[in-house]
């Protein structure tokens, strides 16, 4: 087969990655791809969102499975290009991909077919946010109804806080036009975690367990980013509230797309809390996690296209998990989630060790240098027996390659750890 990535950041390397380990892959195409995804695919100079472009791609180069990373070109509905020329495509439609496009729409099917989240409320007009605000108090959450990079979701722990994120979104557009509407939701409190399923109708196949770190800083603190580090499985989290949230999450929501009119197909992503009254939904994506794919499909024994195509076939694969830990670090510019400087020397990246995993996710090659060239740099994932092992060798890993330009968290899974003392 031959399989075309859309995208060019971190998990579109992951996926390229393990899709080239597939027996039944011969050729791995990216576009737009990147410098670091060159070792595993073919890189191709078409922008993400150039839909007609990319399907002229895929049918000029026999192109028998397509998969797509970022959430934008989902959204902007290149499914429904792909599926009109009769390209085989595993993603969700302009219409099922609102689940991730509009906060509101998610929160109103979860109302509907009664999905457990929290307590919500939209506005399009400022003031009357602003009422409601002081009605319900602080700690809230606040979310940019649109796409905002991962980065639209304000948790304000004080009043303080919740009236200055407010005013950032509504007034003066921090998230532009994805913000011209706000979610005010219930601040949920517990133990986060990301579950991730091959959706294709009501055929539901979830995958391994991740948790993401969001906040900048060590000990989660300061801005939300698009995630710091990630690592699977998550001790924590038993099976058995994995199977609940399976049961009252997942399999409603597949289910109530296909009431809805949109069925949807690819990858669901669930964003969880485990509160005292069970798994409530954060948020829904319909795509890959980024940083969760780099540390989820390291993990993933089994062929990852053959299981695709089986979602796709409306057969259940079995999947087979190692039992190792996976624990994926990002290395991000200094001054990210805000501005950042670009073109800054990395270390040496050849001398990682050969178990280390390297997913690129904004550098250029440059002669024999590796540059920064966006604001989450790369990820280092490892596999170890154990979750201090993987961790503490990611660490010395970017330790070694770290420059003053970038800065990494050297506590990913310190809760997970701090619990399992």
């Amino acid at each position: 087969m031959n399989v075309l990535i859309v995208g060019g950041g971190g998990r579109e390397h992951a996926m390229a990655w393990k899709v080239s380990q597939s027996k039944l892959v011969s050729k791995v195409y990216a576009a737009p791809g990147s410098d670091g995804m060159a070792a595993v695919a073919e890189c191709v100079s078409i922008d993400a969102m150039d839909f007609e472009a990319l399907a002229n791609f895929a049918e000029s180069h026999n192109v028998d499975l397509t998969l797509v990373g970022p959430e934008q070109p989902l959204v902007g509905g290149i499914a429904d290009v792909f599926a009109a020329r009769r390209l085989k495509i595993f993603g969700p439609s302009k219409a099922a991909a609102q689940i991730e496009g509009s906060k509101a729409f998610a929160k109103a099917l979860m109302k509907k077919y009664r999905i457990p989240t929290s307590h919500y409320a939209t506005f399009t007009d400022y003031r009357e946010a602003s009422d409601y605000l002081q009605k319900i108090g602080a700690p809230i959450v606040l979310k940019a109804d649109g796409l905002a990079a991962g980065k639209g979701v304000i948790v304000a722990l004080t009043m303080a806080e919740a009236e200055a994120g407010l005013k950032a979104i509504m007034r003066d557009k921090k998230f532009a036009e994805a913000g011209s509407r706000v979610v005010i939701e219930e601040y949920l409190e517990g133990e986060e975690f990301s579950l991730m399923a091959l959706v294709n109708g009501e055929n539901v196949v979830p995958l391994a367990i991740a948790q993401d770190h969001k906040r900048a800083f060590e000990g989660d603190k300061g801005p939300n980013t698009g995630g710091m580090g990630a690592y699977s499985p998550v001790p924590q989290i038993s099976q058995k509230i994995v199977n609940e949230a399976v049961r009252t999450i997942l399999q409603p929501t597949a289910s109530g797309m296909v009431q809805e009119g949109c069925s949807l197909t690819g990858v669901l992503y669930a964003g969880l809390m485990l509160t005292a009254a069970g798994p409530k939904v954060i948020e829904f994506n319909c795509r890959f996690g980024d940083p969760e794919t780099q540390v989820v499909l390291p993990r993933l024994e089994s062929d990852f296209v053959q299981a695709v195509l089986d979602v796709l076939d409306g057969n259940r694969p079995e999947l087979s998990w190692s039992e190792k830990t996976a624990v994926g670090v990002v290395l991000a510019s200094s001054g990210y989630p805000g501005s950042y400087s670009k073109e800054q020397k990395l270390g040496d990246l050849d001398a990682l060790p050969a178990d280390a995993l390297l997913f690129h996710a904004g550098t250029k090659k440059a002669g024999a240098d590796w540059l920064t060239n966006g604001g989450r740099v790369l990820l280092v994932t490892r596999l170890g027996n154990d979750l201090r092992a993987a961790r503490d060798a990611v660490n010395r890993d970017l330790d070694s390659i770290k420059t003053d330009a970038v800065f990494f968290r050297n506590d990913i899974a310190h809760h997970a750890l701090e619990i399992s003392k």
